[in-house]
């Protein structure tokens, strides 16, 4: 049987804002963590500033007016290459210094998800504004009882707030990924010209 916060007790949405608290603050916890072990530090900090120098450098390569001579031409296609070279390996040891961190963040959000759905077994906490398509339909209405393809389980708000709220906090404290970074992450996107 789940219980709520008797904060929220008397509230028509009680389950729901409860939800959207606890993963708020599981947010704020997690960027706690984040910055604790990673945003702070000055191999973060000189990683960062590595990132964002070469993306401006690559950004203004990119710009120029291309020359005419076809020597010219050829030399600054070596240096973007170079750039962008030192672009991808700066992004991929960014990626790695976060990797350390994430395990940390992953045992939090495995330990909350625990305890929300052993507090919301079984129980409605929304209802959504439209009938979802089959897939969606097995997401949302996980580990629920009935045929209401509206009813909405712990499971599914949490996972819609989790991704929207720490992604946001995560730009609002300004520990979004780099502008160069954007592209890598354990699958960067393939690199054109070696094909």
């Amino acid at each position: 049987m789940a219980t709520t916060i008797p904060l929220f007790a008397s509230f028509k949405y009680a389950d729901s804002l409860t939800v959207v608290g606890i993963s708020f603050c599981t947010a704020l916890v997690c960027e706690a963590i984040s910055w604790i072990l990673i945003y702070r530090t000055t191999s973060y900090k000189s990683l960062k500033y590595s990132i964002d120098k070469a993306a401006k450098k690559l950004e203004t390569m990119k710009t120029e007016n291309p020359s005419s001579k076809l020597t010219i031409k050829k030399s600054k296609t070596k240096k973007i290459d170079r750039v962008e070279t030192s672009l991808k390996e700066s992004s991929r040891d960014l990626s790695l210094f976060k990797f350390k961190s994430g395990a940390v963040v992953a045992l939090v959000l495995f330990v909350v998800f625990g305890l929300l759905n052993s507090l919301f077994e079984g129980k409605v906490v929304a209802k959504l504004p439209f009938h979802p398509i089959a897939i969606v339909k097995k997401m949302s209405h996980r580990g629920l009882k009935g045929d209401d393809p509206t009813d909405c389980s712990m499971a599914f708000l949490y996972l819609l707030c989790s991704i929207s709220i720490r992604t946001n906090l995560q730009k609002f404290l300004g520990f979004s990924p780099p502008r160069g970074a954007a592209g890598a992450g354990l699958f960067p996107m393939p690199d054109p010209k070696t094909n």
